[in-house]
């Protein structure tokens, strides 16, 4: 199995997701956000950083990068698609995922252990999770503040989009929203990082099963 990790100026997670995939067994490319394709690969991965600086709007300058495209299409053909941290709100940005995010409602950035809950574990990315288990997944943010408008939340809770909440909200997210996928179920955006909490020695491996369960379902 192949995972791109697509790589933007400002990006800074792709080495923690490139020594998880590796760790399983899986291959793991870095993509250049100007490329054109990912039809080479079996999923593709938005990792955490601050895509341009977060200048602007965090992931909006990213979201109208060449690979977006290439996205889209990768999309459509209904490959697994993560995007963690700022890959999150990339996604949001480039109209993949629902919803927008606003400041932390403290103003500060965030990097702290965070205990969120399995709310559906009958996605291709929580399969390997117990219905309601809690797991500790590491934050840094400072615009993390998950929000949508009425209509849209609805649609999310109607769907079973929400697949990840916050069991103490440290950002202000709406209904504690910590992660939630597009309708297919093929995309999943996820504020907190699972890739670093993925081995013993970070003091976790909960975010391991996450990847594992992307590989099952492939």
């Amino acid at each position: 199995m192949k995972f791109a990790i697509i790589i933007f100026p400002g990006t800074s997670g792709e080495e923690d997701m490139l020594h998880v995939i590796s760790e399983l067994g899986h291959q793991a490319e870095y993509i250049w956000h100007n490329e054109d394709s990912l039809d080479a690969f079996d999923a593709v991965i938005l990792p955490g950083g601050a895509s341009y600086g977060n200048y602007l709007r965090s992931g909006s300058m990213a979201a109208k990068a060449n690979i977006i495209q290439a996205l889209h299409k990768a999309n459509t053909a209904g490959k697994p698609i993560l995007g963690v941290g700022n890959g999150f709100q990339i996604l949001t940005e480039a109209g993949i995922l629902p919803g927008s995010f606003l400041p932390n409602t403290g103003m500060k950035f965030l990097c702290q252990p965070t205990q969120i809950k399995v709310e559906n574990n009958k996605t291709i990315f929580t399969s390997k999770y117990n219905p309601g288990q809690t797991v500790n997944f590491p934050i840094a943010h400072a615009d993390g503040n998950y929000y949508c408008d009425e209509a849209t939340l609805s649609e999310l809770e109607n769907n079973n989009q929400i697949i990840f909440t916050y069991q103490q909200n440290p950002n202000g997210s709406l209904k504690n929203i910590a992660g939630i996928t597009n309708k297919a179920g093929n995309i999943l955006g996820l504020m907190p990082h699972p890739e670093r909490s993925a081995d013993e020695l970070l003091g976790s491996e909960d975010g391991l099963a996450l990847f594992k369960s992307i590989v099952e379902s492939i």
